[in-house]
């Protein structure tokens, strides 16, 4: 029967909810074992003119809701990781990393595959919000078709990754998830998987990166024109895949944590843009004069852009969306950095893990546009300031992002 690690006071700092001391402090005992072991209608046009302009502002109160709500779970959604690195024919250092918050690292717990055991110590680290064991596991034959565990994984709602590379530097990548909390390890893998693996990260990521999306969620509200909408879109788009593999391929390094305030100042810039904003009623008035439907989306916010007195924002937001989307890709890159990349494939999981990101955000903008046309069709009293409350509970939510990751900085 195999022993867990002790966890010292079961994390004290942890549970009375205060920052975890920093690794160099909180280094524990080795300890004799670390995993559990395996046992072998139609409307009027002047109508649709005042209904479209009041559901778009209701629509951006409603989506705002929605994702700030997502906050709560975010922490609890983030995938763990286990690692395992040969160094020696059948001998591999082995790495578990686990959310504090939630319970995760008491909830969950990797097992030692049948015919493997730990040797030597277990060392055990609390950084930030993660707790990091490290170890050394020797198997007395390959580990290729073996059965990898992790207990309690079923019980959350989160995800763990699991990498092993070889000596030979082949490697194998996995997402167990809790529907499937274990996998036999193949005799030899391939690159579909590893496609697969990163590509459902990159989709996870945006979509529970809530920073990215009421970035997105402010450029919608604040460019007009389907045309243009898809050209600033596209803009942010190139220049976050820019730095993303910048920065993973190692060209470029930049500290995450002041990154991530710039991001959330970012999202405080555009919120300020779209506070400003007047209604552009006779982008809707040209079509109701004809008695046609209006054909902007509301998601395109027919707001004021053209005037003299148009800030570049709303000139030129693919100007603003490129600039500030360098910054949210260096945001991609700390996240991925987190997990890393096989050895063997750092190029096609770096890319599928791109194309991930770009498949949530698409799914997030549709989501936005597709019930703004819902809501075109319902008549639902909608306050004409709320477009206005939008723009000020973003710029509330990313302000104090600001200011909790510039003290954590400081």
């Amino acid at each position: 029967m195999g022993l867990r690690l002790p966890v010292a006071g079961g994390n004290p700092h942890a549970a009375a909810g205060r920052p975890p001391i920093p690794p160099e402090s909180h280094r524990l005992s080795p300890g004799p074992s670390w995993f559990r072991r395996a046992s072998s209608p139609v409307r009027r046009a002047g109508r649709l003119n005042r209904c479209d302009t009041s559901l778009l502002r209701g629509l951006s109160v409603l989506v705002l809701l929605c994702v700030v709500a997502g906050t709560a779970s975010a922490h609890r959604l983030s995938p763990a990781f286990f690692g395992l690195t040969e160094i020696e024919p059948n001998t591999f250092n082995a790495q578990w990393k686990v959310s504090i918050s939630g319970g995760l690292a008491d909830a969950m717990q990797p097992q030692v595959p049948a015919g493997c055991e730990v040797v030597g110590g277990v060392r055990t680290y609390a950084v930030e919000d993660a707790r990091i064991d490290h170890g050394r596991i020797s198997c007395d034959e390959p580990l290729p078709g073996k059965l990898l565990e992790v207990n309690g994984l079923a019980a959350t709602q989160t995800d763990v990754l699991l990498r092993v590379d070889y000596l030979d530097g082949s490697s194998f990548t996995h997402r167990l998830v809790p529907e499937s909390p274990s996998v036999v390890i193949p005799e030899e893998a391939g690159a579909l998987a590893v496609a697969a693996t990163y590509l459902v990260l990159g989709v996870e990521h945006i979509l529970l990166g809530i920073d990215h999306l009421l970035f997105v969620l402010a450029l919608l509200l604040l460019v007009r024109g389907l045309g243009r909408l898809v050209i600033t879109v596209t803009a942010f788009t190139v220049a976050h895949s820019i730095t993303l593999g910048a920065a993973t391929l190692g060209f470029v390094n930049v500290p995450i944590a002041p990154v991530e305030a710039t991001i959330a100042l970012s999202i405080v810039f555009v919120a300020m843009e779209l506070a400003r904003g007047e209604v552009d009623v006779a982008g809707f008035g040209a079509n109701a004069a004809s008695g046609g439907v209006a054909a902007a989306p509301p998601g395109a916010g027919q707001f004021a852009g053209r005037g003299a007195n148009a800030s570049l924002t709303t000139r030129f937001p693919w100007i603003v969306a490129f600039t500030f989307g360098l910054l949210h890709g260096f945001g991609f890159a700390g996240a991925l950095s987190e997990v890393g990349l096989p050895q063997s494939a750092i190029p096609l999981a770096l890319l599928f893990f791109n194309v991930g990101v770009e498949l949530g955000q698409l799914m997030f903008i549709a989501a936005v546009l597709l019930l703004g046309w819902g809501l075109r069709y319902v008549s639902v009293p909608i306050p004409r300031w709320s477009r206005q409350l939008s723009a000020y509970v973003i710029g509330s939510v990313a302000a104090f992002w600001v200011f909790e990751r510039t003290v954590s900085v400081i």
